[in-house]
């Protein structure tokens, strides 16, 4: 399969409703993704820092710039500054498809600091601000107790939403309905939601990387495999009780491990946002891009699966209640990999500003 014409990559774009996003906003790497039709990126701390630090001949001149025009500026008043400013840059990447789509696609993800993750009301200023730095842009919320409400704020604010930090099919079905409310109550208010076109994130990988971490400390001894599949059926699940309950939300598949987080969603009207690697890996691959999004994971799988109380709990819809989705594991490991991400772009910003003796 020839990767430069994107391969199996193409032929899903070209023949189904599933379309790619990029899961990194780096010009180079969107642009090839755009050519296998891609139409859409995404951003998060750990990406931002990854883009910078790969792109620092480009971005340590501008970070010492910024520093020079804004005197009283933190490391991460300016760190933060520069995430904005690859955003815009990558934004305009995807102007064309957001054209063509009416605002479908052609988003740019723009992620809120995870160190306001905490205050309910500083999530949602921070997202109508990063709202307004271009039209395509969407805005990443975390799927946390904290989370919901600014969620359906932000949407009743105007603000397009991209749940984030959710790994579970409670988390979806809550961030879903929030945005619901909060779409809701601009038509009744008059409010326009044209163009209005959310998506909340599964991270499956992430639940993958969580309950292996779980069986491990448990001393639970499975077939290889089965884990590899619990956030493959828990992204089949949350597709099909959105589309059951009418939600206007699209789910996006994240945080990829393995080839089925694409090849099993592949039919559905859904994201598919795997990072660079793994698109590269796909457009040479030789899986058929065939439709598999109502396939069910193979009964004997989901028979292994539900004999562990964790997975149950990431399944089933009420499985987790908000308050309980901050302290799921897969969320404490996420949201310190963004706290440390967020430090890892103070410190990079501090070594340029004052470089070592």
């Amino acid at each position: 399969m020839n990767a430069l014409t994107g391969g199996p990559l193409t032929v899903m774009t070209s023949n189904f409703d599933t379309v790619l996003w990029n899961d990194s906003a780096d010009p180079e790497e969107l642009s090839t993704s755009i050519s296998w039709g891609g139409v859409g990126a995404t951003c998060n701390p750990v990406i931002a820092y990854t883009g910078i630090k790969k792109n620092i001949a480009k971005w340590g001149p501008r970070i010492q710039e910024i520093a020079n025009e804004h005197k009283a500026w933190s490391e991460s008043e300016i760190g933060w500054q520069v995430v904005k400013e690859m955003s815009v840059e990558a934004a305009k990447l995807l102007e064309p498809a957001f054209r063509e789509s009416k605002g479908r696609n052609g988003r740019l993800s723009v992620q809120t600091d995870p160190r306001l993750s905490r205050s309910t009301d500083a999530l949602v200023e921070q997202a109508v601000e990063f709202s307004k730095l271009a039209e395509n842009i969407i805005v990443k919320v975390p799927a946390t107790s904290v989370g919901i409400p600014a969620i359906e704020e932000a949407t009743y604010r105007g603000v397009v939403m991209n749940v984030t930090v959710s790994f579970t099919v409670p988390q979806v079905m809550a961030a879903a309905e929030a945005i619901e409310r909060g779409l809701k109550r601009r038509e009744e208010e008059g409010l326009s939601i044209e163009g209005m076109h959310p998506v909340v994130t599964l991270m499956g990988g992430r639940l993958d990387d969580w309950l292996k971490d779980w069986v491990k400390a448990n001393d639970i001894v499975l077939d290889p495999g089965v884990l590899e599949w619990a956030g493959v059926a828990a992204m089949k699940r949350a597709y099909h009780l959105m589309k059951e309950r009418g939600l206007r939300s699209r789910l996006l598949s994240a945080a990829f491990r393995n080839h089925m987080q694409w090849s099993e969603l592949i039919g559905g009207d859904l994201v598919v946002s795997p990072p660079f690697k793994f698109q590269a890996q796909f457009a040479k691959s030789d899986i058929e891009a065939v439709s598999r999004i109502a396939e069910p994971v193979d009964e004997r799988i989901m028979e292994t699966l539900r004999t562990l109380s964790e997975f149950n709990r990431a399944y089933e819809e009420d499985g987790m209640t908000v308050e309980e989705f901050d302290t799921f594991g897969a969320t404490r490991k996420t949201l310190r990999q963004f706290y440390k991400a967020d430090e890892d772009l103070d410190t990079l910003v501090r070594d340029i500003l004052i470089p070592a003796p």
